[in-house]
């Protein structure tokens, strides 16, 4: 488990101690060294971190608000079991949005942005020969979040803010990496081409895959339900 360093209580305020408590939890659960039905525990988590209940019990609330963790009873908190309906919801908004920034990219983006994106796709490459999932899962989410950048849009940016650790947290399901990899250079040959229909068509593609993958991983086969529908199924 990962360490924070005690806080000086005369220089750092509450409210510092809390985020560091809150995005080392949040850390922790999405690169999955927290487990879904782990149980987060007050006094051992204030006591592992060397902080008061208080800071604690604020990160807590915080991730219960983000969608990582649940009170299952008053005295018993746990990290959330994804359901199926769950992973679906996210996909189904991650298609909304991402399929319509990737439009966007592919009309505005700059040569810089796109620089920017491919040395992302060099730093992937390196991390998926290294099996690194860690990393990978990193750089992804950089990747994705270049993308929105690129798109020019802030709104479109603070509508996916809310949902965005939970996405890193499914992203984190998905270990086709070489796949993703792959789908990830042809989403960025279809936005440095300039062509919004073709751009939208490969990001559509893209998280469809990314769906199916993560539903497999998570529940099995039999268990998988249907892909989030896209604009050409309604």
């Amino acid at each position: 488990m990962t360490k924070i360093d005690p806080p000086d209580l005369e220089r750092e305020p509450l409210g510092a101690v809390r985020e560091r408590v809150l995005a080392t939890l949040r850390q922790e659960i999405i690169g999955g060294r927290l487990h879904p039905g782990d149980r987060l525990v007050e006094r051992e988590l204030a006591d592992r971190f060397g902080v008061s209940r208080v800071p604690v019990r604020e990160a807590i609330r915080a991730l219960v608000a983000e969608g990582f963790v649940l009170f299952e009873t008053p005295r018993r908190t746990v990290v959330r079991r994804l359901t199926p309906t769950d992973v679906a919801e996210l996909f189904e908004l991650r298609e909304a949005l991402e399929v319509y920034a990737a439009g966007l990219a592919a009309s505005r983006a700059t040569p810089q942005a796109l620089a920017e994106l491919a040395e992302l796709l060099d730093d992937a490459a390196v991390a998926t020969d290294a099996k690194d999932a860690e990393q990978i899962t990193d750089i992804n989410t950089r990747f994705h979040d270049r993308i929105l950048a690129m798109a020019g849009n802030s709104l479109l940016i603070s509508v996916m803010e809310p949902v965005d650790g939970r996405l890193r947290w499914l992203t984190r399901q998905n270990e086709e990496w070489p796949q993703l990899l792959t789908e990830h250079r042809e989403l960025y040959e279809s936005i440095a081409s300039g062509d919004p229909d073709r751009a939208r068509a490969h990001a559509l593609a893209h998280v469809q895959a990314n769906y199916r993958s993560t539903v497999q991983h998570l529940f099995g086969e039999e268990s998988t339900p249907a892909a989030p529908a896209s604009e050409g199924d309604l």
